[in-house]
């Protein structure tokens, strides 16, 4: 079946704020004496804010009374270093109009909160683009969980075996393939050699490198 639906996810992939979410992440844990590991950071990124803190707040034994306070506080710190000092990440406009000019359904779905998307959609000038914005910010699970690409599919009425994802982290992958679309993934380059990217469909460095000869590849 050819594909004819794509749908982005949006932190690290758009939008460089995967460096946001984690200065703002470590500062939040700092709180509670407690410094990440890069390697201990990357393996919960694309989690919700609330799942990673109680993934931490477990590992570490913090009170997790304080999650609700800290999830705010994490949010608001993370806004405003997003709206401050993240840029666009290259190939973001191309690879839109891109899909644009195919005539694709374009969606976007997220592990962000819808406050954050509204933020990084007007800062990038790309709203026009989506059909549709799926957040998993009150679904009953987050990525690696499909449901936010499940919901973003049936808003498109696609069928998710004509749907392809482009993902940075190895959660949102995951989601996308439970989903049963196929996937791209630029994870970021400390991470890239990594043999868990073996699980998606293509890996790519920048979205500058996808194409027709790349899209004509996963239609086969």
């Amino acid at each position: 079946m050819q594909l004819n639906t794509v749908i982005f996810d949006m932190d690290g992939l758009l939008i460089d704020s995967e460096p946001c979410w984690q200065e703002a992440g470590m500062q939040t844990l700092l709180q509670f004496n407690v410094t990440l590991t890069p390697v201990q950071y990357h393996h919960t990124t694309g989690l919700r804010t609330r799942e990673w803190l109680d993934y931490w707040f477990t590992h570490f034994g913090i009170d997790k009374a304080t999650i609700p306070a800290a999830e705010a506080a994490l949010h608001k710190n993370v806004m405003e270093k997003i709206k401050s000092n993240a840029a666009p990440l290259p190939g973001v406009h191309e690879a839109l109009e891109y899909f644009k000019t195919k005539g694709f359904h374009i969606g976007l779905a997220t592990s962000s909160p819808l406050s954050l998307v509204h933020v990084v959609v007007d800062k990038l000038k790309i709203g026009g683009y989506f059909e549709t914005v799926a957040s998993a910010e009150h679904l009953p699970y987050g990525k690696p969980h499909p449901q936010v690409y499940m919901d973003c599919i049936r808003a498109l009425n696609a069928n998710p075996l004509q749907c392809l994802a482009f993902e940075d982290s190895f959660n949102g992958l995951i989601a996308a393939k439970a989903a049963r679309m196929k996937c791209v993934c630029i994870p970021v380059p400390d991470q890239s050699h990594l043999p868990k990217w073996g699980a998606a469909d293509l890996k790519l460095n920048s979205l500058l490198d996808f194409g027709d000869e790349q899209l004509i590849a996963l239609n086969k």
